[in-house]
C-alpha cells in the first residue's frame, strides 16, 4: 500500500479548507446520519448562539464542546438530532440596529416613518429580523469552518424558508414564541402571573427595565462623586433651623407638623442629620432617613453645628482592604474617615451620644424641599400618586410634609455615616422600607434617565450627566447643606448590552411571583452539574434561594409579544396561551395581523392590533406593548424545538436532553435559570441530566478581550486570515492563523472550570507540544514506510485484525517496547471512552499528549529509529512498522472528535485496504471508536516502562546537575530504586538507560545504605513568615533530626517539639540538597536516589567530540536538502589535534550514523554543500555530497 509523502512544514489552516471540501464531495454528514438512524438515542440540546455580531473564538470554546462530545457520542453508534440553534430576539440585537441607523432613543426608533409610530416600529422590528437573519448565516459558515457538524442551513434556498421551517432553530419562529405564551398561561392559571410598580434598574439610553439576571452580569469598577450632606433637624413645633437658601427658592410651604424628639431632641444650636450618597441625583427625591435603632449615634460639634453620625462610621477606615488589595479605580486617592474629614475641616468636638432608636420620629428638611415634585400629595408624578392612593401605601401629605426618621436594622457604620437617604422612588430597597414605613414615593425621571418636570432646573437633565451632578452640588453648596465631595470607587451595575450606568426607576412591570421555586429545585436535585469543583448546583439552589421574582417584560421592540391583554376600565387581564386561542378569541385586527403575512410570526406592531374582549365586563381589552425577557426565548427551547406541541411522542425520545453545555459565570442565572424554571413549569421535570458549564477566554496574559484594547482575536483570524493583537510594548504585531484544530485542542485540554488565556505564545507551546509531535510521527513513519515498500494489507505482511490489533503472528516477533505501546495504547482507549463519558474531556487530552510526547514520540519512536533505519525488511522491521501503524489508525480515531481536520487528512493517507472498500470508510468520522484489546495490556511492563522513563528523567536531571550534555559520555550511574517496578526496569532495561543517559555503566545500589546524603536546611521565604520569632528554635530542633528527609521525600508530615509545643514542617518549608563529591551530579525523588559520575576521560571527551560532529553533519544534511536515505560523501577537516583524533578514532561511528560511503581528504568543490563550525572552541570545516 503506497503512502503519500508528508511533509514536516504544513499549512494546517489550508489543509483543513481542503478536508471541508473533502467532507462535502464524500458526504461524510450525511453518511454518518444514515449510519446511525434507528441506533439508540443520545440527545443534545444546544443552548442558542446570539445571531447578532460575527462568532469570535470565544465562541469556539463552548462549540468545541459540542461538536466532541456529538462525534464521539456518534462513533459509538448513537442516533443524534444536529440542531444548532439562534438566540433572535431582545435588546442585544436592538442595540446593534440602532448604531447603524445612528438612533440615540426609543423616541428615534418610534419616528423613523416620521409621524408614524406604527410603520416606524415595523420598520425597525423587519430590521432587526434582517439583521439576525445575516449574522445567523455568518456564524453558520464560521461554524463549519471550526469543523461543527450540525444539519445546517446552507443553501439560498434553506435561507429562504421561514424561520420555523429551517434546519436550524430560530427563537423569533412562530413556535417558540407560541410556545412561551402556553408556559405563560400555566403560569397565568397558577396566579403566578402579576404587574407591579417597582423601583428597577433601568437603562436610560435603551429605555427599558433591567432584569435581576442581567444586571449581574454588567458590573463595572467606576468612581463616583459621594456626597456628605446636611438634613437640618425640624426643632419641636415644627420650626426649621435657618439655611442659606438661594434666592431662586420658591417660598417655603405651610410649616411641617410638630415632632417630639424625646429627652435628647435638639436643643437651640443647628442641628443636622448627616448622611452620605453616591448618587447626589436621587436627593431630589428624597423623603426618609434611616438609622440603626441598635447602633450608637455621636453628636459632633464642628463650627458651631451639630451633626449625628453613627459611632462606628465616625473613624472607619471605609474600603481598606480594597485599596491594599488595588481592587480600586486608578488616579482615585484612598478614602479618609470622617473623623479625618471634619479635622481637616477645622476640627470637631464630641458633645455627647444617643442611641439610634431615640432618633427615630424626628423630623427634618430635606435638601431639596423647594422642587414642586416635593410638595406634590401622596407622590410624584400625578399616576404614582394615583397607585399610592389607590394602594394605600403612604398617607396622603406631600413629600416634604413628611421628612422623617425611619428605624431600619441594615444600616451598617463601616461607610457613610450610619444614617442613610431614602428615596423610594431612586432605589429598590428604599422602595420597600417607603411601603413598610408609609413614605411617599417621588419618581423623578422619565423612560430615558431625564428628570420629568416639577423638578425645576433639573427638569430636562440626564441624571447619568456629570453636568447634573455639577448643579446639584452647586445648589447644595449655596445653600450650605454640603459638608464634603470625594471620589468614591465601586462596582456599579451597567446595561449588559450598550454599557451605559444604571439608574432605579419607579416603573410598572410584569412579573412570575417565583413562590413556587421549592418546586424547580427539587428538579435541579435531578440534574448532574459538571465540573463539580465549581459547585454548580449549590450555586444554581443559592440562586434560587435568593433571587426575586422573575421580571418578563421590557418596554422594547424586538422581542416576543407578551400574551397579556388588559382591560384598561378594570385592571383585569388575560394571557392567551397559543395562536388558535387568540384566533379564536379576536374580536379585532385579526384580518389585518394575517393579511400584513405576519400571521404566524407573533410580533409588534401587527400583534399590537388585536383586541379580545373581557369575558367578565364585555369590554375590549388590549395587547400590553411590553415584550418578552429574552431568557424566556432560551429557556423554552427544550420543548419548543422537539415539538412538544405537534408530536408529543417524537418530544418524549429526545427529552430530556443527556447534555446541554455553556460557559457559566452567568448561566446560573440566565439560560440555565430559565430552562429549569419552564421545564418545571411545564412538566416538573429536568429538561437535561448533565448541564457541563465552562468559563470564560481571556488573552495570553489573562485580561478580557476587547477591540479597544487591542488583544481581542477574530475567529476568521484564528482559523484563516492571521491576525494584529499588541503585544507587552503595546504595538501591534501580526500572527499567522492557528487554525481550527489547535484551537480546538486547547480549548479540549484546559480545565472548564477555569478560564482560558488564549493567544499566540499559548498556541505555540500546544502546538508544539501536541499537536507537532503527533504530525511528525505520523511523518515519520510514512515517509519511511514509502522508502521500504510496508504495506499492512500486502499478504506477506502480518496484518492487524479488525479492530486494528497486531495478528497473533506479528505478536510473537514484537519486542518489550512494542508490546509497552500498545499496551499503552489500550490504556489510552478506555481512558478516552472514562473521558468522554464522564464529560471530561480534559483527562483524555492531557493524558493522549502524555501518551504522544512523552511515550510514543520521545521514547518508542526515538528509541526505535535503527529499527526502521536499518536495510534488513525482516521480521523485526515489519513489527516495529506494524506496531506504530496500528498506534497512529488508532490514535486518529480516537482523537477525531477533538481535532477533526488533521485526523481526516491523516486517516485519508493511513486508512487500511479494508477500510477503503468500505462506504462507511470514506472518513475517519465514519469509523467506530477504537475499543481496547485486554489481551494486548500489560499492567507490569507498563508499570516497569513508566519506571524506566522516570529514571532516565532523574538521570537527566542528574546530568543538568553537572552541566554535562546527553552527547558526552559518561563513566557510570548507581541507581537506588524507590520500589519494586524501579528495580525489575532497572534490571531489564539497562542497555535502555546506557543509551538513553550515554552512559558507559550502570550500577543498581543494593539500598541497605543510602546512596546519598543530605544537607537539610530551612527555606527562609518560605519558613520566615511562617515561624516568625520561633525560627531560630525551629531551625535547631531541625538540626536534631535524622529521619527529616526521608519523611519528606514519602510526604508524610514532619513535627518538631519546640518549648513552647510542637510545631508542623511541610515540605516546601525545607531544602533538601543532596551532598556529593566535586564532578558527580546527585538527584532525589520519592525515594529514587541517582549518583552519576560526571568525571571525564581522555577517551569519554573523543567520543563525545565524534557525537558533536555527528550533530554537525546531520544539520548539513539537512540543509544540503538531502533526503533521509541519501548516502553521501563526506570531508572533514581541522587543524586540531583533538579534533582530528575523535575523527579518527570514531570514523566507522559518524559514518554509520551520516550514511558516509565515501570518505574524501581533499576538497570536494562544485556541487558541495560547505559549512564551517566551531565545536568547543575547535574548527572544523565540513562539505558533503549526495553519493550519484
Amino acid at each position: 500500500m503506497p503512502f503519500d509523502k508528508v511533509e514536516t512544514t504544513v499549512d494546517f489552516p489550508a489543509a483543513e479548507r481542503s478536508i471541508l471540501q473533502l467532507w462535502d464531495e464524500i458526504q461524510a454528514f450525511e453518511k454518518l446520519r444514515a449510519k446511525n438512524q434507528g441506533k439508540p438515542k443520545w440527545s443534545f440540546l444546544d443552548g442558542p448562539i446570539t445571531a447578532n455580531n460575527p462568532m469570535g473564538v470565544h465562541h469556539a470554546w463552548g462549540r468545541t464542546y459540542k461538536d466532541a462530545y456529538q462525534r464521539y457520542f456518534a462513533m459509538t453508534g448513537h442516533e443524534l438530532r444536529y440542531q444548532n440553534g439562534f438566540d433572535c430576539q431582545g435588546l442585544w440585537v436592538e442595540v446593534e440596529v440602532e448604531k447603524e441607523l445612528a438612533l440615540e432613543s426609543k423616541r428615534d426608533i418610534e419616528n423613523l416613518v416620521p409621524g408614524d409610530k406604527f410603520k416606524s416600529i415595523d420598520m425597525f422590528v423587519s430590521l432587526c429580523k434582517a439583521r439576525v437573519n445575516k449574522f445567523a448565516r455568518r456564524q453558520t459558515e464560521q461554524s463549519i469552518r471550526l469543523g461543527q457538524w450540525m444539519d445546517w442551513d446552507r443553501t439560498d434556498e434553506d435561507w429562504a424558508k421561514p424561520p420555523g421551517e429551517r434546519k436550524s432553530y430560530f427563537t423569533m419562529a412562530e413556535e417558540n414564541n407560541y410556545t412561551i405564551w402556553g408556559f405563560l398561561k400555566k403560569c397565568h392559571e397558577r396566579k403566578l402571573i402579576y404587574k407591579s410598580y417597582d423601583a428597577m434598574p433601568w437603562c436610560g439610553r435603551c429605555g427599558t427595565g433591567i432584569s435581576q439576571q442581567e444586571m449581574n452580569e454588567g458590573y463595572q469598577m467606576v468612581a463616583h462623586r459621594s456626597v456628605f450632606v446636611k438634613f437640618p433637624i425640624r426643632r419641636a413645633g415644627g420650626v426649621s433651623p435657618p439655611c442659606d437658601a438661594p434666592e431662586s427658592s420658591p417660598p417655603e410651604s405651610s410649616p411641617p407638623p410638630s415632632s417630639s424628639p424625646g429627652a435628647d431632641a435638639p436643643g437651640s444650636a443647628v442641628e443636622s442629620l448627616l448622611i452620605w450618597t453616591t448618587t447626589p441625583w436621587t436627593l431630589s427625591s428624597n423623603v426618609g432617613a434611616a438609622v440603626n435603632p441598635t447602633l450608637t449615634y455621636l453628636k459632633v460639634k464642628h463650627k458651631d453645628e451639630i451633626y449625628y453620625v453613627a459611632k462606628g462610621a465616625f473613624t472607619a477606615h471605609r474600603l481598606e482592604e480594597q485599596f491594599k488589595r488595588k481592587e480600586w479605580v486608578e488616579g482615585v486617592p484612598k478614602l479618609k474617615t470622617l473623623e479625618q474629614i471634619f479635622k481637616e475641616k477645622g476640627g470637631y468636638e464630641i458633645v455627647g451620644e444617643l442611641p439610634g432608636k431615640d432618633m427615630v420620629g424626628w423630623q427634618y428638611d430635606g435638601p431639596f424641599d423647594e422642587l414642586p415634585a416635593q410638595h406634590h400629595l401622596s407622590g410624584y408624578p400625578i399616576e404614582i400618586a394615583a397607585v399610592v392612593e389607590r394602594l394605600q401605601w403612604g398617607p396622603a401629605n406631600s413629600a416634604r410634609d413628611v421628612h422623617r426618621v425611619v428605624a431600619w436594622d441594615v444600616v451598617g457604620e463601616t461607610e457613610g455615616t450610619g444614617i442613610v437617604h431614602i428615596a423610594p422612588g431612586c432605589g429598590k430597597e428604599d422602595f420597600v422600607l417607603g411601603k413598610e414605613q408609609g413614605l411617599v414615593p417621588i419618581a423623578p425621571l422619565d423612560d430615558s434617565g431625564v428628570f420629568l418636570d416639577g423638578f425645576g432646573y433639573l427638569s430636562g437633565e440626564s441624571a447619568n450627566d456629570p453636568a447634573t451632578t455639577d448643579w446639584i452640588l452647586d445648589n447644595l453648596t449655596k445653600k450650605n447643606r454640603l459638608l464634603a465631595v470625594e471620589k468614591y470607587p465601586h462596582s456599579y451595575p451597567h446595561c449588559w448590552r450598550c454599557k451605559t450606568e444604571l439608574l432605579f426607576r419607579l416603573v410598572d412591570e410584569w412579573f412570575i411571583d417565583m413562590k413556587w421555586r421549592d418546586e424547580i429545585m427539587r428538579v435541579v436535585e435531578d440534574v448532574t452539574f459538571l465540573p463539580e469543583s465549581i459547585n454548580g448546583k449549590a450555586r444554581e439552589l443559592d440562586w434560587l434561594k435568593n433571587m426575586g421574582d422573575w421580571m418578563i417584560s421590557k418596554k422594547r421592540f424586538w422581542g416576543l409579544a407578551l400574551p397579556i391583554w388588559v382591560d384598561e376600565q378594570t385592571g383585569d387581564f388575560e394571557v392567551i396561551g397559543s395562536y388558535d386561542e387568540l384566533k379564536t378569541r379576536a374580536v379585532e385586527g385579526w384580518d389585518q395581523f394575517a393579511a400584513g403575512g405576519v400571521a404566524h410570526s407573533p410580533h409588534r406592531p401587527w400583534i399590537d392590533l388585536i383586541k379580545i374582549k373581557n369575558p367578565k365586563t364585555g369590554n375590549l381589552m388590549s395587547r400590553i406593548s411590553d415584550v418578552g425577557n429574552p431568557w424566556l426565548d432560551a429557556g423554552i427551547v427544550p420543548y419548543s424545538t422537539v415539538k412538544y406541541n405537534t408530536d408529543r411522542a417524537y418530544w418524549q425520545q429526545w427529552f430530556p436532553a443527556d447534555f446541554i453545555t455553556e460557559a457559566f459565570p452567568g448561566q446560573f442565572r440566565n439560560w440555565f435559570y430559565a430552562i429549569l424554571t419552564m421545564s418545571t413549569m411545564l412538566e416538573q421535570k429536568a429538561p437535561m441530566k448533565v448541564l457541563l458549564g465552562h468559563g470564560m477566554v481571556r488573552d495570553d496574559q489573562g485580561d478580557e478581550m476587547h477591540k479597544a484594547k487591542g488583544n481581542s482575536i477574530p475567529f476568521e483570524g484564528a482559523a484563516n486570515d492571521g491576525y494584529e493583537i499588541k503585544g507587552k510594548d503595546g504595538k501591534l504585531h501580526k500572527h499567522p492563523p492557528m487554525g481550527s484544530d489547535l484551537m480546538r485542542w486547547m480549548y479540549c485540554r484546559n480545565n472548564p472550570a477555569a478560564n482560558i488565556n488564549f493567544g499566540p505564545t499559548i498556541a505555540e507551546e500546544v502546538r508544539s507540544k501536541f499537536i507537532m509531535k503527533l504530525w511528525n510521527t505520523y511523518a515519520f513513519f510514512c515517509n519511511y514506510a514509502r522508502l521500504d515498500g510496508f504495506d499492512p494489507n500486502q499478504p506477506g505482511a502480518p496484518a492487524t485484525g479488525s479492530a486494528g490489533a497486531p495478528s497473533l503472528a506479528l505478536r510473537a516477533g514484537m519486542t518489550d517496547i512494542d508490546r509497552w505501546i500498545l499496551s499503552d495504547l489500550q490504556l489510552l482507549i478506555q481512558e478516552a471512552h472514562k473521558a468522554f463519558q464522564s464529560f471530561n474531556v480534559m483527562a483524555f487530552c492531557l493524558k493522549a499528549e502524555e501518551f504522544v510526547d512523552d511515550k510514543l514520540s520521545n521514547w518508542y519512536v526515538r528509541r526505535n529509529r535503527r529499527r526502521f533505519w536499518k536495510a534488513d525488511k525482516g521480521a523485526d522491521k515489519q513489527a516495529a512498522y506494524q506496531t506504530l501503524y496500528t498506534v497512529l489508525t488508532t490514535l486518529v480515531k480516537l482523537c477525531a472528535p477533538v481535532i477533526p481536520f488533521m485526523t481526516e487528512s491523516m486517516y485519508q493517507n493511513l486508512k487500511p485496504q479494508d477500510e477503503r472498500s468500505d462506504s462507511w470508510g470514506s472518513s475517519v468520522h465514519l469509523c467506530d471508536y477504537p475499543i481496547a484489546d485486554e489481551t494486548l495490556i500489560d499492567h507490569e511492563l507498563s508499570a516497569e516502562m513508566d519506571a524506566l522513563l522516570r529514571i532516565v528523567s532523574l538521570g537527566g536531571s542528574a546530568r543538568n546537575a553537572v552541566k554535562i550534555k546527553v552527547r558526552q559520555p559518561l563513566a557510570e550511574i548507581k541507581i537506588q530504586p524507590a520500589n519494586d517496578n524501579e528495580r525489575k526496569a532497572v534490571e531489564r532495561f539497562a542497555d535502555q538507560i546506557r543509551e538513553e543517559l550515554n552512559i558507559k555503566a550502570v550500577t543498581l545500589h543494593d539500598g541497605k545504605t543510602p546512596l546519598l546524603s543530605f544537607e537539610v536546611k530551612l527555606n527562609p521565604k518560605a519558613a520566615g513568615p511562617r515561624f516568625g520569632p520561633k525560627l531560630g528554635a525551629v531551625t535547631a530542633a531541625l538540626a536534631r533530626r535524622s529521619d527529616v528527609v526521608g519523611l519528606a521525600q514519602d510526604g508524610k508530615p514532619i513535627e518538631l517539639a519546640l518549648a513552647e509545643g510542637t510545631v508542623a514542617i511541610e515540605t516546601s518549608d525545607l531544602w533538601i540538597t543532596p551532598t556529593v563529591e566535586k564532578g558527580f551530579g546527585g538527584i532525589a525523588d520519592h525515594g529514587t536516589q541517582i549518583l552519576l559520575d560526571g568525571r571525564l576521560t581522555p577517551e569519554l571527551e573523543l567520543e563525545g567530540l565524534a557525537r558533536e560532529i555527528v550533530r554537525h553533519v546531520q544539520t548539513a544534511r539537512k540543509e544540503a536538502g538531502l533526503e533521509m536515505d541519501d548516502r553521501i560523501v563526506l570531508m572533514l577537516r581541522t587543524d586540531d589535534v583533538k579534533l582530528h583524533d575523535a575523527i579518527r578514532k570514531h570514523r566507522d561511528y559518524i559514518a554509520s550514523e551520516t550514511l558516509v560511503v565515501n570518505w574524501a581528504t581533499d576538497p570536494l568543490g562544485g556541487l558541495a554543500h560547505r559549512v564551517e563550525v566551531k565545536i568547543d572552541g575547535m574548527k572544523l570545516i565540513i562539505e558533503l555530497r549526495k553519493k550519484p
